[in-house]
């Protein structure tokens, strides 16, 4: 009978408690307070906050959900005790307003280590000059925000992840807050404009771009381990990106001798030449064949590569919307060529390519393999 009165929820570890708020509905861990009288304001001490949309869904009134959302956390601040190592905001019925500044400047006191915010799709949410105080910041998630560091503004000197998608903020800011941030290993930049781009960042890991990007440079990036860039542009726009006198591509192309990892266009792969470490490779071909055939570095495939440019570590390799034309299947040539270790390589024609799919498979049994086990997966797809 003792152990049935004994209070089991009680008599948990303090860390056992927390890590049991942490996996819950924000909301939910503020409800455990009537558990027992141990539990009563364990919610109060949180140091992760992950605030969203699920508590107020079941309103149809968007004014009454609005009205819930920032009463709710408006309260739950003003009862919290200890440091706030995590505070996450995700909701679309959220915008600017003067209490988001409000929840920002109470978090920028608490020690923050992790900061996101995803407001709704109606104005874009301003950031306040707070936000650039948080000096311990560790993690930096904005979505759909307006950026403008204060002249002040020395760097987030522990900052190693940032992620910023449709964010607005001058270009030369952009740079100045790279290269502000000295521990930075992951770097994420969607849905940017026509940005010409410089990236100084020594330890650098994992680099994701998405957009229309004028000009890229890895000015400083040694580290580099995977690459993802996907550019929205015509095939035009894009040949004309990598034979632009202003573009620094030369300088973009030879900073990653660490690259293990690299996603991108077809307009990219010179880049795998100093990637002696590559070990899987994810290629989209050119869709536009005619632009493609007439591109003007259809010879570089063509050179007597020393044995240095052996890809030695590569094993995977994904080639998708492959049309055929020259430069592609000499790229596809050099890589069964020059990578011993290559265990499959997986091709996806082009949809709009239908007539030169015998010719291209012909071509590819041809093609000598420097890798004994290696396979060719021609993936064929209706058009």
């Amino acid at each position: 009978m003792e152990d049935l009165d004994r209070d089991f929820l009680s008599d948990l570890p303090q860390s056992i408690i927390e890590t049991i708020l942490t996996k819950l509905p924000i909301r939910d861990a503020v409800r455990t307070s009537i558990l027992s009288n141990r539990w009563r304001y364990k919610w109060a001490s949180m140091t992760h906050l992950v605030f969203d949309d699920r508590s107020a869904t079941q309103f149809n009134d968007r004014m009454v959900v609005e009205d819930r959302i920032v009463n709710f956390i408006t309260r739950f601040l003003f009862l919290h005790d200890g440091p706030i190592h995590k505070f996450s905001l995700s909701s679309s019925f959220l915008q600017s307003s003067p209490d988001i500044d409000q929840w920002l400047l109470f978090i920028s006191r608490k020690d923050v280590k992790e900061l996101i915010l995803e407001l709704g799709e109606g104005e874009w949410f301003r950031a306040p000059s707070c936000v650039f105080s948080c000096k311990n910041l560790m993690r930096l998630e904005l979505v759909r925000c307006e950026l403008d560091p204060p002249p002040n503004f020395k760097g987030f000197l522990c900052l190693k992840y940032l992620n910023l998608q449709q964010v607005l903020i001058p270009p030369d800011d952009i740079e100045c807050l790279i290269s502000s941030c000295p521990l930075l290993e992951s770097l994420t930049l969607s849905y940017f404009d026509s940005l010409e781009l410089t990236v100084r960042a020594p330890n650098l890991k994992y680099l994701i771009l998405e957009g229309e990007f004028k000009d890229l440079c890895l000015a400083n990036t040694p580290l580099l381990i995977a690459i993802s860039v996907a550019m929205y542009m015509t095939d035009d726009i894009a040949e004309h990106f990598e034979q632009s006198s202003s573009c620094n591509f030369d300088k973009f192309l030879g900073g990653v001798p660490e690259l293990e990892r690299l996603i991108g266009h077809i307009y990219f792969t010179k880049l795998i030449v100093n990637s002696p470490n590559l070990k899987a490779l994810q290629i989209s071909g050119s869709s536009n064949t005619s632009a493609a055939t007439q591109a003007p570095d259809l010879q570089f495939w063509d050179e007597k590569f020393s044995t240095d440019c052996m890809l030695r570590q590569l094993k995977t390799v994904k080639l998708t919307d492959v049309s055929g034309v020259p430069h592609e299947m000499k790229f596809i040539k050099f890589l069964l060529e020059h990578s011993p270790s290559l265990e499959e390589m997986s091709i996806t024609p082009s949809l709009y390519v239908t007539e030169g799919r015998l010719n291209m498979l012909i071509d590819l049994v041809c093609f000598r393999r420097a890798s004994p086990q290696a396979s060719i997966v021609f993936i064929h797809e209706p058009a």
